[in-house]
């Protein structure tokens, strides 16, 4: 009964601005490789840009439910550093990332600083821009003229917060392609 009455009230609790809370970082590579081991340890969890108030060190954050701050922080002692765990308060919300902006025949995935345009009746990426990141020109080379579903992970080939976000980009655009292709 216990138990029962807990489920009840952490999934009531769940979804509502005070259960989530942000993981602050110094730099990225920690925002990253936090995101890979609490999603190895099967935590639900995205990485998105903190609020300006929020914002100590890097402009990413891992979003937690804050239910599990405890095992989080446990899961992190010593694999990763993390500047603190801080609850959402008020009408603080986490900036969105991705941005989808639909055009005639194209469809533009933004995602940070980066942009993918691909087409929408073929899947082919024909465009990629944004960022200042020294592994662009080369992830331009490798992505631009591929269909979304043969083209190369960003976040593999590159090495900066611009292919992260390049790869969010795509990751979007593949959702929707499969909408699309459903159609």
């Amino acid at each position: 009964m216990v138990l029962s009455w807990l489920k009840k009230s952490l999934e009531a609790r769940a979804g509502t601005a005070d259960a989530r809370g942000l993981v602050i970082f110094t730099t990225v590579e920690e925002a990253m490789k936090a995101e890979k081991v609490l999603k190895k340890a099967d935590f639900d969890c995205k990485l998105v840009a903190p609020p300006p108030d929020m914002r100590k060190g890097c402009d990413l954050a891992l979003e937690i439910d804050l239910v599990e701050q405890t095992a989080v922080a446990r899961a992190l002692t010593g694999k990763v550093s993390f500047m603190g765990i801080y609850p959402f308060k008020g009408e603080m919300e986490p900036l969105q990332v991705e941005k989808v902006t639909r055009f005639a025949e194209h469809i533009m995935i933004k995602s940070g600083n980066m942009k993918l345009v691909f087409d929408i009746k073929t899947g082919g990426i024909v465009n990629i821009s944004g960022g200042g990141c020294p592994d662009i020109p080369y992830l331009y080379t490798r992505l631009v003229g591929t269909h979304l579903a043969a083209a190369p992970r960003p976040k593999d080939e590159g090495r900066t917060l611009c292919a992260l976000m390049l790869d969010r980009a795509l990751e979007k655009a593949l959702e929707i392609w499969k909408g699309v292709a459903l159609n």
